[in-house]
Parts: structure tokens; sequence; C-alpha cells
């Protein structure tokens, strides 16, 4: 079966926004939603939606908001972590899942750790790749000096309007190059580069992903012990998150592994995905 080919685009009105989320998959099967991260949008799920479904999952996949045709509120506020899971709980409302199952990269993976230990019953499996704990992240950062050399574009990002401009020139080089510079050689082909300059090119879209990090002085992150079971796939060759930090989850949850695959970087689903596809079915399903 082509999942692909039987993907639909709905726009989806959550928390006084629009969404843009694709769907695979039948209405009546578990549902799994997968959060992109930065600089990413939906398409960044594509090798794991087939799996997925022909596993007998409901895939939904949002461009969360701020990216690719999703509404992309102008306030730095709009972008705060409560309102980001606010999101993602109402999106599984809409689509008659009281309890869901999250998959979250980067980005994606902060706003799920953020809304299972929020929303204790309404999540069943999390499963994280390269994305810290929100709560563990600062104090991380602090005492290992090489990630915090590593986090530093972060503090770049705060500046207003000069970050924009930079990411935006010469039709968005440096996001492309954020992508293929800190990745496997050839992992991301030239229709996919497309892809991504088309979602970039979103009016307001590079300053929308931005306003994720300038909300950051705005989080408050939930440090409750998260009940769902919850693995960790963590590339170990991330060029941005020390290896370290994956374990530093583990004290906010109740049942948690860890797999680490140590030649993968932060893109680890587009560069291995039969061995990220494998994980996670295994640990979705529900006899695991």
């Amino acid at each position: 079966m082509s999942s692909l080919a039987t993907l639909t685009h709905r726009i989806i009105h959550v928390n006084g926004i629009a969404l843009h989320v694709a769907l695979a998959g039948s209405e009546d099967a578990p549902l799994v939603i997968l959060l992109h991260g930065f600089p990413e949008y939906w398409g960044a799920w594509r090798k794991q939606i087939g799996p997925l479904v022909d596993a007998g999952f409901r895939v939904a996949i949002p461009d969360q908001r701020g990216y690719g045709n999703s509404d992309k509120p102008g306030s730095i506020s709009a972008y705060a972590l409560d309102t980001l899971a606010d999101d993602i709980r109402e999106l599984a409302e809409h689509l008659q899942a009281p309890r869901f199952s999250l998959v979250g990269h980067d980005w994606g993976g902060m706003v799920a750790w953020h809304l299972a230990a929020r929303d204790k019953t309404a999540v069943d499996r999390l499963v994280i790749l390269n994305a810290p704990h929100p709560a563990s992240m600062f104090l991380y950062t602090l005492s290992h000096p090489l990630q915090m050399l590593r986090s530093s574009y972060i503090a770049f990002f705060q500046v207003p309007f000069v970050p924009d401009a930079v990411l935006a020139a010469r039709n968005f080089a440096l996001l492309e190059k954020a992508l293929t510079r800190s990745a496997r050689p050839h992992t991301f082909k030239d229709a996919e580069l497309r892809a991504y300059r088309e979602a970039w090119a979103q009016p307001g879209a590079v300053a929308a992903m931005l306003r994720w990090y300038r909300a950051l002085p705005l989080a408050r992150p939930h440090r409750g012990l998260i009940d769902a079971k919850v693995r960790i796939i963590w590339g170990e060759a991330d060029a941005a998150l020390e290896p370290g930090l994956a374990a530093t989850a583990l004290p906010f949850c109740r049942d948690a592994d860890i797999v680490r695959l140590e030649k993968a970087t932060h893109w680890l689903h587009h560069e291995e995905p039969p061995r990220v596809n494998a994980a996670l079915i295994e640990f979705l399903s529900p006899a695991s």
C-alpha cells in the first residue's frame, strides 16, 4: 500500500488558529500525532507515514503554528509552551481521540514533553527524538560548556529583525545549510529541499518560526512525573545537542527507555528511517 497516495490535507481550527494537518490511516485506528521541529514542516515525517499506517495507526501531522500552511500569529506570547501544547490537545479532541500517542522531534519534542507531563490522561505513549526535556535543558547547559557553545545560536535568534533577514537571504541559503551541513551527506535530496524552501517562503514564516525561540522566556515547563510510557530515540552524532541530554529526562518519567543510534545526527528520522520506524512501531503497538 502506498500510504502517501492516501494522504489527505485539512485545515483544522483549534485554539483560535487554523492548522494545516496531513492525515493518513483509518479514522478508527489508534491516533499517533507527529510533531516536527525547527526549521521543518509536516513533510519532515514522510518516511514514517507509510510504515505507521501499515502497522495499523492513524497518523496526524500538523504544520505547527508559525510553520508551513498553518496560521502565524504575530505576537511572541502566542508561542508560549502552554499555548503550543494546547494546539495539539485540541487537535486530538477535534479528531475525536481523547487518548493518543505523541512522537516529537526537536521543538516538537519539547511540546510533546510538556503536553505529556501536563495532561496525564491524554497521552498513551510518548516517543521523543533528539529533544531535551524542557525542565532539564537550562541546568544541563549551565553545567556543560560545550552544550552552551552548541546552543549559542539561540541567543542570536533573540535579536530583533536581523536573524529574520539573515535566514531569508539568498533563497533561505542558511536555513538549507542548517539541514544539510548538520546531517549525513545526501540525507536531504533536491526535491525535499525545494519543498522546505516553499514552506519557508510562506508569508511571515521565518519570523514566526523564530518566535518559538523568542518565547522561551515565557516557558513554564511542567515538572510533573509523566505517567505515559516513554521512549527516547537519540542520534548520538547530533551537532546541536549532547548525548548526555537524553538521560536528563529520565527523572521526569515513570517508565522510560533510551534507544541510542550512534551514527545518526539530529536528523535521525531522515537518515535511518528503518531503525527509527522499527523502534516507533514496536513501542507504540498495544502489546508492548
